[in-house]
């Protein structure tokens, strides 16, 4: 369905008073810029700032949404006979070739990542999406291969695949904040790719093999 008008101008909107907000934020760090100041420098009430985003770290964390399934649409769409540790590694191994922004192999990441250990509250909220990201996935893995209520391993298999995604992007991020280009930080990071494929056991390997 194409987008209307009306649809189009709000994410516009949204989007602007996001970007405003990350600019206030890189420059003068979190804790330091109010609702307040990000309206006023916006040209929107406050009121508007909380329609969009009903907390401030919705502000500078406004793409969570699309991170938290991320690993269960790489496990659903896995191809035939592709374990769902495998589509995982495999689609991260591309993102990382590819030198994408998704990563955060791009210029300016080290400045987002500057304002995320500066502040707390950001840093309790990237805990928080973990939390989701973990259970989104694990409801997924229950899912794809039938498992009971009772069964550990949708749970336990969540965490490794986890583990995997949140040690790269981590290693990602502390990689730009020491100064590498994203080029550069994509080829380190390829070779712990294998350090830690070779770290995963054949049980995380071989599970939920999508029938082929």
């Amino acid at each position: 369905m194409a987008e209307g008008l009306r649809e189009r101008k709000k994410r516009q909107t949204r989007q602007y008073i996001s970007d405003v907000a990350t600019g206030l934020f890189v420059e003068r760090g979190f804790d330091a810029v109010t609702v307040a100041e990000i309206a006023a420098a916006a040209d929107v009430s406050v009121n508007t700032v909380y329609n969009y985003f009903p907390a401030k770290e919705d502000l500078f964390l406004d793409r969570s949404k699309g991170v938290v399934d991320r690993m269960s649409r790489w496990v659903r769409g896995r191809a035939p006979g592709e374990s769902a540790a495998a589509a995982v590694l495999r689609e991260l191994r591309e993102e990382i070739e590819a030198v994408s922004p998704r990563v955060g192999l791009m210029d300016g990441y080290s400045a987002f990542m500057r304002v995320v250990h500066a502040a707390p509250a950001l840093r309790s909220r990237l805990w928080a999406i973990q939390q989701e990201v973990h259970d989104n996935l694990a409801a997924t893995l229950r899912e794809e291969t039938g498992a009971g209520d009772d069964d550990p391993l949708p749970d336990l298999i969540a965490g490794q695949i986890g583990w995997v995604h949140s040690t790269v992007m981590a290693a990602i991020g502390r990689r730009m904040l020491d100064g590498s280009t994203p080029a550069a930080a994509s080829r380190e990071m390829l070779d712990v790719m294998d350090d830690i494929e070779e770290l995963l056991s054949e049980k995380v390997l071989n599970y939920a093999v999508r029938d082929a």
